[in-house]
């Protein structure tokens, strides 16, 4: 199940606000557990994400002839 969130931006804000909240220590047991538990979500669904967008991205790189062509990210050289 995703978390209710519309985009990455927000859904990595909330997440920070959570690990704020989480290290300020003065939670409750119980609800520290559910914050946890709504961060762990947040964290899942930012990291497939990340993982969509990956896929996604294409990096322009020069072939053996000196032009520009794109390259899949994963065939990318490293730099």
């Amino acid at each position: 199940m995703e978390p209710k969130v519309k985009d990455f931006e927000s859904a990595l804000q909330s997440l920070e606000d959570i690990v704020a909240r989480l290290e300020a220590g003065d939670l409750a047991l119980d609800r520290s557990l559910e914050l946890f538990e709504e961060g762990v979500k947040l964290s899942r669904y930012c990291s497939a994400k990340l993982d969509e967008a990956e896929r996604k991205v294409e990096i322009l790189a020069k072939n053996p002839e000196g032009e520009m062509e794109a390259t899949p990210f994963e065939e990318a050289p490293e730099v």
